[in-house]
């Protein structure tokens, strides 16, 4: 099986081989001399050609996509895209964060919300490779010590682009962002401090470049499932230890004595992103927000906000999550009381992850290992589980798999 660390090179070698292929032969004429090029930019309409001025057509836009994606600035503080979501992992973790201070300390990356307060210091993001996301408050949620307060700061990483943009329906750790144009849009204004506004074409070409080029996929499986290919289908595993972790994946009844099933629960579907029918909160299958406990436990130390919900419940907590994120998701009707919705946030697909630590809402989680540990963590003190070693190395071995 193909993974990610050969095969989009291969795909996008091949891929260019058929363009040219393709093109040359069809701009050759009956003569056998070739014919001129057709002058086609990139905001021509692919659905109004055909044959090779399709293929041309859509040429032009995937590559004006990848620099918009990879160079654009649109006249702002330096960063692009690419800046915070790399090729090899789609996002950036803090040895990346090092080593560019290292080689650059005026990268566009220690500016702005990379900053310790958004003025000076990369401590933060060296050590943890998080930023500072300022989310506005709503009518239901006000902050206790500052009721006038009409936004927070909370401090995240950065999600990875990795098999996300094609197969996820919803986008960022909250979810705020149900389209690719408007998550473009969100981070072109928060984060490159844009002075140029970007046009509706340019933020579709970028979605377009997220949802076609091989970078933004960790196999080939993916890559063909989001042209409606076959779903990609969970490896068996070969040794004892992944085996025994592919069955935590089990669409089956949580048992008694038994790990079978237990990450399932919430990690289930095509993209392994939604609840199956038998996740522990009874939330409705495909479900894709849940709470696992990361803001509870606060690995990082995190200023803690007390926020006030509905006008009298107070919860005290680093990271709200996904109540700020207005409309929220359907699967949460408006008459559930906002102190039960706390610290919930999007799962992520499992698919490439082994490529993109760290990993939750704030990257409290270096490595697949502490990934094991923050659900053994939860299991116990949410659900009343206790994950042994064993369990959490068989975790983290099927999780390399895939």
């Amino acid at each position: 099986m193909l993974r990610r660390t050969g095969w989009p090179r291969l795909a996008l070698i091949l891929g260019t081989l058929v363009f040219i292929a393709s093109t040359s032969a069809a701009l050759i004429g009956a003569s056998g001399t070739v014919e001129q090029q057709p002058q086609i930019g990139f905001d021509c309409d692919p659905s109004r050609l055909s044959g090779p001025l399709k293929v041309l057509c859509l040429a032009k836009r995937f590559e004006e996509g990848r620099r918009l994606f990879e160079e654009e600035t649109f006249g702002g503080n330096g960063r692009t895209c690419d800046t915070c979501h790399s090729a090899r992992t789609g996002t950036f973790s803090p040895k990346d964060a090092q080593r560019r201070l290292a080689r650059n300390p005026a990268d566009p990356l220690f500016l702005h919300d990379g900053l310790d307060d958004g003025i000076q210091g990369t401590s933060r993001i060296t050590e943890h490779a998080t930023v500072r996301i300022e989310i506005p408050l709503t009518s239901r949620v006000r902050l206790f010590n500052d009721p006038l307060a009409t936004s927070v700061v909370f401090l995240r990483g950065t999600p990875t682009t990795i098999n996300t943009p094609a197969l996820q329906p919803v986008f960022m750790y909250d979810g705020r962002d149900t389209t690719l144009e408007t998550q473009a849009l969100g981070a072109v204004h928060a984060h490159a401090q844009n002075g140029v506004e970007p046009t509706a074409l340019q933020l579709q070409l970028i979605a377009d470049f997220q949802r076609t080029a091989p970078r933004f996929f960790s196999s080939l499986e993916l890559f063909a499932f989001a042209r409606g290919g076959a779903p990609p289908q969970l490896p068996l595993g070969r040794t004892a230890s992944e085996k025994r972790g592919r069955a935590m994946f089990d669409n089956v009844p949580l048992a008694q004595g038994s790990t079978r099933g237990i990450c399932g629960t919430c990690h289930s579907g095509p993209m392994l992103d939604v609840a199956n029918d038998f996740n522990v909160f009874g939330a409705p299958a495909g479900s894709r927000f849940f709470d696992v406990g990361v803001s509870e436990r606060n690995k990082l130390n995190l200023p803690v906000y007390e926020f006030v919900l509905d006008g009298t419940d107070v919860v005290s907590t680093p990271d709200i999550g996904m109540i700020l994120t207005e409309p929220m998701p359907p699967e949460f009707p408006p008459f559930i009381p906002l102190a039960l919705l706390t610290n919930i946030f999007k799962v992520p697909t499992l698919w490439g992850i082994s490529h993109t630590a760290p990993y939750f809402h704030d990257n409290s989680a270096k490595s697949l290992e502490d990934v094991a540990d923050q659900y053994a963590f939860f299991f116990k003190n949410f659900v009343g589980i206790t994950l042994t070693t064993q369990d959490e190395a068989d975790i983290v071995a099927f999780l390399k798999l895939l």
